[in-house]
């Protein structure tokens, strides 16, 4: 597993040096105000005033420093070193506290000792994980008594898809074996045909993700499924509204889920 996630890792270094002046990012714009949340995570996750939050897998902490702009104290968290001194610059260009420390998700335990009354992260996640029971674990250990955990991310079904986005090419069940792919580009500059690199990814189905809070001692509050994208993962270009749908799909399929799971009080 090293292997597979040290690779990622490299890729992850890469596309932060793409990701950085992008449109799909547009760092200048959130410089200047805008904020990368979107209104799902905003009512569901609610008032974050006060509370202290850990964003796992943040990239170079944009959805970080939009929660601390709301008056989150905030860490995030990311395994690509490049991600994480970006985010740093990010938050002391925009004078915004903000703490960031590098590590998988696995070994954070061991690099961050804080608790936290959120947990939280969003979007193109899971895949990057080889197993979500010790995914579950680690978050259930950042979180105090009473805390919530909250995940926005694509449903499993659309994972299945392949380029075309109407042939299933993909498993929906999770195995140990990860799918190797090679990458051109990244989904926010798929146009950067000179940045190749290959990746592995992990298929988890949404009983996966379910099972694996609960058996990490967490109470699911909600699972709510949504027939479109706040952010479509396969467009580098996303639209004012919020919202986009597979093409050519003549019946609604689940393209999100979001999920928030509560850590009881200690008795």
């Amino acid at each position: 597993m090293d292997e597979f996630l040290e690779n990622n890792r490299s890729l992850w270094n890469g596309w932060t040096r793409l990701h950085k002046p992008s449109r799909f990012y547009d760092v200048e714009g959130f410089k200047a105000g805008r904020s990368s949340l979107k209104p799902l995570e905003l009512a569901e996750v609610g008032d974050v005033a006060g509370k202290s939050l850990l964003h796992l897998q943040c990239h170079f902490g944009m959805d970080t420093l939009s929660w601390a702009r709301r008056g989150a104290r905030v860490v995030g968290a990311d395994f690509s070193d490049e991600a994480v001194a970006f985010a740093r610059s990010l938050a002391s260009d925009m004078d915004i506290p903000a703490a960031f420390v590098r590590s998988n998700v696995y070994d954070l335990p061991a690099a961050l000792e804080d608790r936290f009354d959120i947990v939280y992260t969003s979007y193109g996640v899971l895949s990057w994980l080889p197993e979500l029971d010790p995914w579950g674990e680690v978050v259930a250990h950042f979180l105090k008594p009473g805390g919530f955990f909250y995940i926005a991310e694509y449903h499993p079904f659309v994972f299945m898809l392949g380029d075309d986005n109407r042939t299933f090419e993909f498993p929906y069940f999770h195995a140990p074996d990860p799918i190797k792919a090679h990458s051109t580009g990244s989904y926010a500059v798929p146009e950067a045909t000179d940045f190749s690199h290959t990746e592995y990814n992990w298929s988890h189905s949404l009983a996966d993700v379910v099972n694996a809070v609960i058996r990490a001692g967490l109470r699911v509050e909600f699972l709510h499924e949504f027939p479109y994208w706040h952010i479509n993962p396969y467009a580098a270009e996303q639209p004012d509204e919020g919202k986009t749908r597979l093409d050519g799909w003549p019946v609604e399929v689940p393209h999100m889920f979001s999920l928030r799971a509560r850590r009881e009080n200690d008795d």
